[in-house]
């Protein structure tokens, strides 16, 4: 068996080389790695990395690689997890910098070719994880009801109601009092029984 750190940087290396599109292009592989092949978490801890990796600043997959490296080995897996994400896009930008000019790429018929082919599947490739993300999350209309309307309103350009920092901060108040909610009503149930 492979050393666990060999293993980390395989995979997000992997992921790192193999997505187009970025970080919502990489969950699919992502889970798929990380989640069935793997087993590093459960589906269930799997969106919850994903909405934290999401908030925070910064690329997803190198934040998704950082959360799971810090999981399984801590500050050494986090720097072994991110080195493999980080490395191939600096190697295909190094090498693209290298032997292809601004006017070559432009000009060059294949190539845009081949980026007009690659939209289709990024297109794809975002959907997919959006959608069993979805499922995994128990999305159903009345939780889809809150985010349609954070986004109207900050559609909106209204000066109080279109700042996003305030629907962030309003977000985590309401997710901490749902939580505190839920807890004190199970221990109800509990001391019932």
């Amino acid at each position: 068996m492979l050393n666990i750190y060999l293993q980390l940087f395989i995979t997000f290396f992997k992921i790192g080389a193999f997505t187009f599109g970025g970080g919502w292009a990489m969950i699919a592989l992502i889970q798929r790695e990380v989640v069935d092949k793997h087993g590093w978490v459960g589906k269930e801890e799997f969106v919850d990395m994903l909405a934290v990796a999401q908030s925070m600043p910064g690329i997803l997959a190198v934040n998704f690689s950082v959360a799971i490296g810090d999981r399984l080995r801590g500050f050494k897996g986090s720097l072994v997890s991110a080195l493999g994400t980080i490395l191939p896009s600096f190697i295909i930008i190094l090498a693209i910098a290298m032997f292809l000019t601004p006017d070559t790429i432009k000009n060059n018929e294949t190539l845009n070719s081949i980026f007009k082919g690659i939209r289709p599947a990024v297109v794809a490739l975002i959907v997919a994880p959006v959608l069993t993300t979805a499922k995994s999350a128990k999305i159903n209309a009345k939780t889809v009801a809150i985010p349609v309307a954070v986004a109207l309103l900050i559609y909106s350009g209204l000066p109080v109601v279109s700042n996003p920092v305030l629907y962030i901060v309003l977000g985590g108040i309401g997710g901490y009092v749902y939580h505190t909610w839920q807890l004190a009503r199970e221990k109800n149930k509990e001391g019932r029984q």
